[in-house]
């Protein structure tokens, strides 16, 4: 499971999705591709909770309130990240991707068999934000709010959570 190959992608408020001025989302590349089954688990261990089994909205959406950890269990999916002009982000078995609060996502198209593991840091509940007028200023304080994760979601206490959000 241990793999240190990483990518980060930073993303600018467009207006409509505010996206995290602070924190990059990271990507870890197939870090769970010989054990997708090992995502839930391990994301529990690490304190990131209230997990769910699905697959990604097809509308850009955001969580204010929560960072949010997707593991890829199967399939694979064409992501766009950060909002309308943000960038397209293909994700396959065993990718993990964390999204700080704030951070538009949606999936444009996916295999038949695409689904992925979400959960929260902390087990936070989470709100489900899309980009409306009557979302500001109020969201924008409240990703402020945030508070930065106790783990990173995959290698518990160090791995790209720990060294960059923190």
């Amino acid at each position: 499971m241990i793999n240190s190959t990483y990518k980060l992608f930073k993303f600018d408020d467009d207006g409509t999705i505010p996206n995290n001025p602070e924190l990059p989302v990271i990507l870890y590349p197939g870090v769970f591709k010989q054990h997708p089954q090992e995502i839930e688990p391990t994301f529990r261990l690490n304190n990131w909770r209230n997990s769910w089994v699905d697959g990604v909205f097809d509308y850009h959406h955001y969580h204010s309130n929560a960072h949010e950890v997707l593991g890829v269990r199967a399939g694979s999916a064409v992501l766009i990240l950060g909002g309308k002009s943000g960038e397209t982000v293909e994700v396959r078995t065993g990718d993990v991707l964390i999204l700080p609060a704030g951070t538009g996502h949606k999936k444009i198209k996916g295999s038949a068999d695409f689904e992925v593991v979400g959960a929260y840091a902390e087990g936070k509940e989470y709100n489900l934000k899309t980009g409306q007028s009557n979302e500001r200023p109020h969201v924008l304080k409240e990703i402020k709010q945030v508070a930065s994760p106790s783990m990173d979601p995959v290698f518990g206490n160090y791995g790209q959570v720990i060294d960059r959000w923190n």
